[in-house]
């Protein structure tokens, strides 16, 4: 009889193999692996901060961007470091600034989306139009009480 799956001769070596791997996996192997993850995400997350900081970066023209940009790309160990040495002290500066201006242009937005004008700025509105006789008395007089309530 034949079984449905087939077995290769090596396959109980390979599980065994397996096991034997996870069993000599000790405390210190996993705490050092959790060590190198830990460190391997820092220095991801070094380059996309520092990528950010290039892009932003204002007194930087386009080949100085490209050269520093390259420069992480081909040797990012040795990019990383000097470009926090030569250009970390400002880097917080930067980000700072850019954040600012992200602030004051969504407080602007809102202001603009929800408020409009305040009611002085549109009675005022409303009496130049009908002092220039766009709009008529009647106009006027509902325009003048749907602001005022």
């Amino acid at each position: 009889m034949m079984s449905a799956a087939r077995h290769l001769p090596g396959d109980a070596l390979t599980e065994r193999s397996l096991v034997t791997l996870a069993a000599d996996f000790g405390t210190g192997e996993v705490l050092w692996s959790f060590l190198w993850f830990f460190l391997f995400f820092i220095f991801i997350m070094l380059i996309f901060q520092i990528f950010g900081d290039i892009i932003r970066s204002d007194d930087l023209s386009g080949w100085g961007k490209a050269l520093w940009s390259l420069f992480i790309i081909f040797i990012p160990f040795l990019g990383i470091f000097i470009y926090v040495i030569v250009r970390g002290g400002k880097m917080h500066e930067r980000q700072v600034t850019a954040m600012q201006k992200s602030q004051q242009s969504m407080q602007q937005y809102i202001r603009d989306t929800a408020g409009g004008a305040d009611a002085a700025t549109q009675l005022a509105q409303l009496a130049d139009l009908h002092s220039a006789g766009k709009i008529d008395d009647a106009e006027y007089a509902a325009a003048k009480a749907k602001v005022i309530s």
